[in-house]
């Protein structure tokens, strides 16, 4: 009887689990943010250079109708732009938690809804 050929290492069991990928640039991965709903001339330097009313609400508001500003949501780190220009003024002023895709080259969030943050 003859020898049995070295066989090389086993082969990896593969799983048939399905595993998570990290998006890749351009994908539009569903996501959900959490900030303050503010105006895009306000949302770097604080309301207090414009101070346009008595509250933050109030100037991110003036600054959106009488400056021409974008309604945007900062996180102390980032600011976004909004592709919905009209919910964020009922939340102007308040954190919130906004669901929807980030378009990562422009920095705007395609908006499905925006709600309170708890």
């Amino acid at each position: 009887m003859g020898r049995r050929p070295a066989r090389g290492p086993e082969p990896e069991i593969q799983s048939r689990e399905p595993r998570a990928q990290s998006p890749k640039p351009g994908d539009k991965t569903t996501q959900t943010f959490t900030g303050t709903i503010t105006d895009s001339i306000c949302a770097t330097g604080g309301h207090a250079q414009m101070r346009m009313g008595p509250t933050d609400a109030d100037c991110t508001t003036a600054c959106v109708n009488a400056h021409d500003a974008k309604y945007v949501l900062a996180d102390g780190k980032d600011v976004l732009s909004l592709s919905d220009q009209r919910t964020p003024e009922k939340f102007a002023g308040q954190k919130v938690r906004v669901v929807g895709t980030l378009d990562a080259r422009t920095k705007m969030i395609q908006v499905s809804s925006i709600t309170v943050a708890k």
